[in-house]
Parts: C-alpha cells; sequence; structure tokens
C-alpha cells in the first residue's frame, strides 16, 4: 500500500514537472517571439524606461525640446519650398555628411584612418558641428565607447536594448551615458587641442549664430529647410547606422557584435551602411571595400589623397581580412 502511494505521488510529481516545463517553455517562446525586433533575429535582452518611470536630467529635457523643436519646423517644408532653399539644404546635407560626419568625425578623428592637414581638419571639423550632432569630443567619445562595448551592457546604443533606444532613445537619457562612463577618458587626443574644447565649450552659440545667419540670408523658408529639414534628414540617416545596421541586412565578416552591410543605408550615409565591413576592419579609411559598394566619403578621400591632403590613408591587408572571413573560421573548426 506504501509503495502504491509512493508510485502515485512519483507520477503525479513527473506530471507537474512536466506540465511546468511546458508552460514555462510556452512562455519563454512567446517572450522570445514578443521581444524580437520585427525581421530580424535581434532579440532585445535589456529593458530600460525610456520616458515613464525615469529621470529626465535638465539635459535630457533640452535635448528633447531642440529636437522637437527641429521636427516641428520640418512640417513647414511644403509651404516653404523653394528650388534656392531645396538646393541649398542639399548642398548643405553633402558638405556637412562627407566631409564633416563621415569622414571627419568618424573616420579621421574616431579611428584615425587617415591624416588631413590641421587647417582642413578643423574646417571639415566645423562643418560637422554645423550638422548639429554634438561638438568632436562628444561624438567621437561615444563613437569609441560604442566599439570598446559593443553589444554589451555598456554599449551606448545597442539595439538590445530595443530599436528606439539605439536609434535615438540614448540621446534623450543622459543618465545612461553618466551611468556607464563617469568621465570621457578616451578622447585625451582631442581634450588636448585648444579648438575642440573650444567648440566643446561653445557648441551651442555656434548653432544659434548659424540659424540666425541662414534666416538673415533667406528668411523662414531657409530656416526651415537648413535647419529642419537638412538636420532632420542628416539626424535620422546617422541614426540608422547605430540602429538598422546593427538589425538588418548582411554580415560578410565574422565580428564580435551584430553588425551588418545595409546597402539602402550606406546609399543616404556616403558609405556608412556598410557597416560590418567597419566593425570587421574600424581603421580603414574605406568602408565599401567591394568595387560595386558605393561608398562616397572614400571616393572623396581619394580625390584628396591624388592632391596630395589626405595622407597615412588605412585599409585593410589581405591577412587581415582572411582572419576575419567566415570561410577561414569554417576551416580552422
Amino acid at each position: 500500500m506504501v509503495h502504491m502511494h509512493y508510485l502515485v505521488e512519483k507520477k503525479v510529481s513527473v506530471l507537474m514537472n512536466f506540465v511546468q516545463t511546458k508552460i514555462m517553455s510556452s512562455n519563454n517562446a512567446k517572450k522570445s517571439r514578443d521581444e524580437r525586433i520585427i525581421f530580424s533575429n535581434v532579440v532585445v535582452t535589456r529593458k530600460r524606461n525610456l520616458f515613464l518611470g525615469r529621470k529626465w536630467r535638465s539635459m535630457d529635457i533640452k535635448m528633447g525640446i531642440g529636437l522637437l523643436c527641429f521636427h516641428v519646423l520640418t512640417l513647414f517644408a511644403p509651404s516653404t519650398f523653394t528650388w534656392d532653399a531645396f538646393w541649398i539644404a542639399l548642398f548643405g546635407y553633402i558638405l556637412t555628411g562627407i566631409c564633416g560626419i563621415t569622414m571627419c568625425y568618424h573616420r579621421l578623428l574616431a579611428h584615425h584612418s587617415l591624416k588631413l592637414p590641421k587647417w582642413l581638419e578643423y574646417t571639415f571639423a566645423y562643418l560637422g558641428v554645423l550638422a548639429m550632432q554634438r561638438d568632436p569630443i562628444y561624438w567621437v567619445s561615444i563613437h569609441r565607447y560604442h566599439h570598446q562595448y559593443v553589444e554589451s551592457e555598456k554599449d551606448p546604443h545597442t539595439p538590445t536594448f530595443g530599436f528606439w533606444f539605439s536609434h535615438m532613445g540614448w540621446i534623450l537619457d543622459s543618465g545612461f551615458i553618466m551611468e556607464k562612463y563617469q568621465e570621457r577618458k578616451n578622447v585625451e587626443d582631442l581634450k588636448s587641442q585648444a579648438f575642440y574644447m573650444f567648440i566643446k565649450k561653445t557648441y551651442w552659440l555656434h548653432i544659434v549664430g548659424f540659424g540666425a545667419l541662414v534666416y538673415a540670408w533667406g528668411g523662414f523658408p531657409y530656416l526651415v529647410w537648413n535647419l529642419g529639414v537638412r538636420n532632420i534628414w542628416g539626424l535620422h540617416v546617422t541614426f540608422l547606422v547605430n540602429s538598422a545596421c546593427h538589425i538588418w541586412g548582411k554580415r560578410v565578416w565574422k565580428t564580435d557584435d551584430l553588425s551588418k552591410n545595409n546597402w539602402w543605408v550606406a546609399l543616404v550615409t556616403f558609405g556608412e551602411g556598410w557597416h560590418n565591413n567597419h566593425h570587421a576592419f574600424e581603421y580603414s579609411a574605406r568602408h565599401g571595400l567591394e568595387w560595386w559598394q558605393i561608398d562616397m566619403c572614400w571616393y572623396m578621400i581619394c580625390f584628396l589623397e591624388s592632391l596630395g591632403l589626405a595622407t597615412n590613408v588605412k585599409l585593410p591587408t589581405t591577412a587581415h581580412k582572411i582572419k576575419k572571413s567566415f570561410a577561414s573560421t569554417n576551416k580552422s573548426k
């Protein structure tokens, strides 16, 4: 009788464990489905309150108001359209995008992929300031931390916190940045230069001054198209490198991150969308490594090199490419 009771108790225990396991598996599967970013294999594994239930610092409020104002300004684009305002905004986007952000902020200052004469470096850096993506010291520091801690909890904008956070949510959460890095000790090379420290301390004066000049030049339409449309377009396509290029696209190199090559992002960011290439070879001045991978910034670098202005232009070696290739990895297994 005791033996029968023991068998029944054991069967019930096994059945309960089985049911519990099934429920947990079902919940885990549902959780995985719910948190997987659409059309990708990227799963949101970390959570952070983006709006409610978090501390909004004064910097976050100022940044939020600034971004809102620029977006609202863009809404006036249809009613203020003129061809001259459009072409000036387009030219400004190309100039600040290729020379300012892509070449100077990113490939030159953040990764030392090339060298320019100081007068040209500072000119291009100032064009980056007019792209309104913060001062060079802030931008370069954040980007270097991104590469140092890519896809970890200390990555400034990994999509494992969600698409919105990686796209622009992190910009409105200065507390997140302060939690991860109390002091910016990874940009001492820029801090030692008076020009970059001056820009850092007076950054917003340059933005306000630029807005005033634009308004004096062409009135409200120029303000809408050069501070509104150009700025918002430039910001969001740059943000796509942080978000979309770590979620959607193709991986062709073995890297310890989620970086992907995304051709349509590359087209609107002058070559920055070849992001898996970049993470495989961070030091490379060329991101579009194949002949068909359009990289407008690389073409500009080649032009400057032909004039003797761009020097020490770095490219990945054949040995490094072999080491980073999936084919090499598969052979070694």
